[in-house]
Parts: structure tokens; sequence; C-alpha cells
């Protein structure tokens, strides 16, 4: 029978080539093809063992090929820990069936990174003239929570958290980017600002540096 073999080529191929490969799939090849050779000639002699025969590996069983040449595969089965902030920058748009019911109350975000996936967000979110103006809001960034995405939708659920501003500008841009990552912008507290030498400017004092290694 015709079979069709998928190989998997690690980093030690790609350093030695991919002859070791190559000779790991002729020699699955011409085990299988010893192995339907045998069988044939097995049932031209008329074997009576048909019974074990058919309980064994038959000619094209994966089981019969290396482990070398056999794609794995797995399945996600729990989520042991979130680890993306569930945040993404992206534009707000009108849903196109504009006679369904979920146009009167949902918007569309798009996210600018495409891994994260697109959502409903509830109008009341969205800026008052949103529905009679969306052209304004065509180019503005806006900052979106997803907060719950079910299994028999296409699209998940978000949250609008804040409008940031024009597309292309540095600090939205900025501001998004930071946002997504998770990471705190926000100003000092004072605590902070307190363990910083007061009297401006600071310079390091000579006895400083004469116990130190000027690396500068």
């Amino acid at each position: 029978p015709d079979v069709i073999i998928e190989a998997q080529f690690d980093d030690d191929d790609a350093e030695h080539g991919q002859d070791r490969s190559q000779d790991t799939l002729a020699d699955g090849i011409k085990k299988l093809s010893l192995d339907t050779s045998e069988k044939a000639k097995a049932v031209g002699v008329g074997a009576v063992h048909r019974a074990e025969q058919d309980d064994g590996p038959k000619a094209n069983d994966p089981r019969l090929l290396p482990d070398k040449v056999l794609q794995r595969t797995a399945k996600v089965v729990y989520i042991l820990e979130k680890k993306h902030s569930r945040a993404a920058t992206g534009f707000i748009k009108l849903l196109a069936d504009k006679n369904s019911e979920l146009f009167r109350r949902c918007a569309m975000f798009s996210p600018v990174d495409h891994r994260v996936p697109r959502a409903y967000v509830s109008l009341a979110d969205c800026p008052p003239d949103f529905v009679t103006r969306p052209e304004d809001y065509s180019s503005m960034l806006f900052i979106c929570r997803i907060v719950d995405w079910k299994e028999d939708s296409n699209f998940a659920t978000g949250q609008l958290a804040k409008s940031l501003g024009q597309a292309g500008e540095i600090e939205p841009e900025t501001e998004g980017i930071l946002t997504e990552y998770g990471v705190d912008f926000s100003d000092f507290p004072p605590e902070a600002l307190e363990c910083l030498p007061q009297s401006l400017p600071w310079v390091i004092s000579p006895g400083e540096l004469a116990k130190r290694r000027d690396l500068r």
C-alpha cells in the first residue's frame, strides 16, 4: 500500500545535514516493504493463524515505524496559569449585520496584535457618538480587556478600558505596549522619591570615588 511518512528534523539534523534523517526514512520504507512482502507470502501459502495476524500490527501500522519519523501530537487538557494580561490595543468598529440584535448592543474590537482574538464590546463603553459617527474613531486606539470567551463563540467578550489617542503617535503607541505587557508606568509614590538624593545637582563625593572602581 501507499504509505506517507512525515519526517521531523531536529537541531542535530540541521547541524549535520539531512543524511541521517534520509537514512532513517529509507530504513522505515525498507521495513514496510519487507513486512508487506512477508505478509503476502504468508497469504500465498495459506496461513492458518489468520486471527492472530488480524490482531497484530498491520504493514502500514505506525507502530512499525521508528520513533525518528513519527510526528508527536498532544492535547491541552488544563490551563495551569494565565500569563497574558488579557489587555490589548486595537480599534473599534460597527458590526457588519445592521439588522441583527447584536448590532444594537455591541461593537467589534479588532486588536493590533493578531495573536489576540477579536472581541465584542458593549456600545455603552464606546464613545457616545460612535454609532452615528464611527468614521471619527477609525484611527483611534483603544485598550480592551478580554473578560470571557465562550466555547461556542468565534469572538471573545471584552470591556473597553480607555481611549489612548491617534494611532501612529508615540505616546499612545507606547502606553498601549506597556499596558499589554502589564508594565506599571504610573508615577513613583513619595516613599520611593524620598530615597533619592534631595540636594540637586547630585555628585559623587571624592571619598566614595576613592573606594570604588570607575567603569565610566
